[in-house]
This record gives structure tokens, C-alpha cells and sequence, in this order.
């Protein structure tokens, strides 16, 4: 990409993260940056983290990793409506959307990085040490294998054709192994925070559970204690 383009492309995206909440309330926030987005060459929108808060009504969040070229961006906490949650609530850590530079857009979840994988202008096939096909950048674009988590986990042959057999027939893909998405072993390494924050919210509502039944069982109890004996004759 030349110095130009990456220049627009900074912009771009710096504009889209930073006026979201001007658009359409009923569209998702994926759609608003696609659209931001449209004359970007090339870019991932990935779902960075989720929660939800709220007692009584309660409200969904997301927040976006957005990536083009050498840049990685990042959104604040955008509110998603319940269905899109719902929807997306098993693909933490994964690409949502992508856009490769001949104008390919993938909205089928996937490890994030893998548009970029197979396409000989980044990168070749090159067999490991034990005669394996793994996918490795060109020296120029070594910043990929950082940026999507791919320099510990190589890419390998066998594992982007599941890919892409998936990706053609509108399917998620986890992984041969299931290692991404919202229940990945991957993802647990990678996002921390929202186990950590899953957890002590779980504790919570485990202890609030708890004072609740205790009150109840106090309140049922009867306020008056036997003496013994009974009534007299």
C-alpha cells in the first residue's frame, strides 16, 4: 500500500471509530464501519471484547479492533441491540467482517488474519521442519503474524482449506480444534479481561443469591420462640 493510500485509509478509519453514534440507531455498529469504510481497500473488523450491564433492562455492548494495513484501531464500548449480541456472543476475538483489496467482503466469522493468508503478495508456503505447509509473511508484512496473533500460531495448509472450504459455505470457522471464538483456548489466552470480568461477575451474582435465600429463610422463620410444656391444664 503506498504512503498515500495508507495515509487515507488512517483517516478514514479515525473518522468511522470516532462518529459511529451518528448513524442509523437501528443499524449494528459493523454495518456503520463497513459503510465508513467503503472505499478502504482492505480491512478487519474484529470483535474485541462484549459485555452486558443493567439490572432490570438490560443493555449489550461491543467494542471493535479495527485493522488496515500496519494500524490497528480501537472502538469504545458501542451498544448493539440484544439479537446482534446474541448473535455474535460466540465469536469473541474473531473477524466479523473483512475486505480483501480486490474488493472480496467476508462477513462469516473467522480467525482473524486469515484473509490475508494464501495471498501471494504477503506471504508464501513453506514446509517447517517436519515437512509441514505452514503459511509465512513476506519480511515487509511480519507486522501481520503480530498484529493477529499468528507469529506462536502458524497457519497451516490443512487449516486454511477447512477454511476456506467453511468461508464458502457461509459457515463460522473455530479452528481444527475449536481454539477460537468465545469458548476457544486461544481467546482465553488472548482476552483475559472478559474471563476475568465474566468471572467475578458470575461470583457476584452467586453471592447475591445467596443473601437473597438468607433473607428469605429469615423472614419465614417465626419470630417467637417455644418455651417448653405446652399449654396448662
Amino acid at each position: 500500500m503506498s504512503a498515500t493510500k495508507k495515509s487515507i485509509s488512517i483517516c478514514a478509519i479515525l473518522f468511522a471509530l470516532l462518529s459511529l453514534q451518528s448513524c442509523g440507531a437501528k443499524r449494528s455498529p459493523v454495518e456503520q464501519l463497513a459503510t465508513r469504510l467503503d472505499n478502504v481497500p482492505e480491512y478487519s473488523i474484529i470483535l474485541d471484547d462484549m459485555q452486558t450491564g443493567g439490572s432490570i433492562f438490560k443493555q449489550y455492548y461491543h467494542k471493535y479492533k479495527v485493522v488496515i494495513g500496519d494500524k490497528a484501531n480501537y472502538t469504545g464500548w458501542e451498544k448493539v441491540s440484544e439479537t446482534f449480541y446474541r448473535q455474535n456472543e460466540n465469536y469473541l476475538g474473531m473477524s466479523l467482517l473483512s475486505k480483501t483489496e480486490e474488493g472480496y467482503v467476508t462477513k462469516t466469522p473467522s480467525p482473524p488474519g486469515y484473509q490475508y493468508v494464501g495471498n501471494t503478495r504477503y506471504g508464501e508456503w513453506r514446509n517447517d521442519s517436519s515437512g509441514n505447509s505452514i503459511w509465512a509473511f513476506y519480511g515487509q508484512y511480519m507486522f501481520m503474524s503480530h498484529m493477529f496473533g499468528m507469529f506462536n500460531r502458524p497457519v497451516y495448509r490443512n487449516d486454511y482449506n477447512a477454511y476456506t472450504d467453511s468461508r464458502n459455505n457461509n459457515r463460522p470457522y473455530f479452528g481444527k480444534n475449536n481454539q477460537y471464538g468465545t469458548n476457544g483456548t486461544i481467546t482465553k489466552q488472548t482476552h483475559k479481561n472478559f474471563f476475568e470480568r465474566k468471572m467475578a461477575k458470575q461470583k457476584m451474582a452467586k453471592r447475591s443469591f445467596k443473601e437473597k435465600v438468607g433473607r428469605r429463610v429469615g423472614r419465614s422463620s417465626s419470630p417467637f420462640r417455644s418455651r417448653g410444656g405446652g399449654f396448662g391444664k
